[in-house]
């Protein structure tokens, strides 16, 4: 399984924000959309991943508020990304490596989407019980022993 797969059956929604943007507004948009990363893009570039873990950490950091803080200095600025074309055991083992909860998916400098470790997880499981159906159904369909001996 790819990641174009979790991509077509997810949709295309996306949501970003520019560095530049007050971090409030960041948050605010999260809790607005109930979604817990926005990929941070500037001028067309992907520049970095707001996730909760990196809102927290900026809250923390501050005292406790979010205060005039910008995204650019609470974002993640190096994210791991992928491509449609990446194999889901490959990105399993990236997310897990990482602690990464969100992906970028990247063609060459295009966003294409972002996947979350829950798109992954449901990926798998709906995958393996496709598997399973498969193989009650073999089973049940096997063949009665041909070579009985008279």
């Amino acid at each position: 399984m790819k990641v174009s797969d979790i991509l077509r059956v997810k949709g295309n929604t996306l949501y970003t924000i520019t560095p530049a943007e007050p971090l409030a507004r960041a948050v605010s948009t999260m809790a607005e959309k109930d979604i817990g990363s926005l990929v941070v893009m500037e001028h067309g570039d992907l520049v970095g991943m707001l996730t909760f873990r990196e809102v927290i950490l900026a809250i923390v950091g501050n005292g406790g508020s979010v205060g005039k803080t910008l995204v650019r200095t609470a974002m993640d600025d190096a994210p791991l990304t992928c491509t449609n074309e990446t194999d889901l055991d490959e990105v399993r083992r990236m997310m897990l490596e990482r602690h990464a909860r969100y992906m970028p998916v990247m063609d060459r400098r295009m966003l294409m989407g972002v996947i979350s470790f829950y798109d992954v997880a449901r990926a798998v499981v709906d995958s393996q019980n496709f598997e399973n159906r498969m193989l009650k159904a073999y089973i049940r369909d096997w063949p009665a022993e041909a070579s009985e001996s008279p």
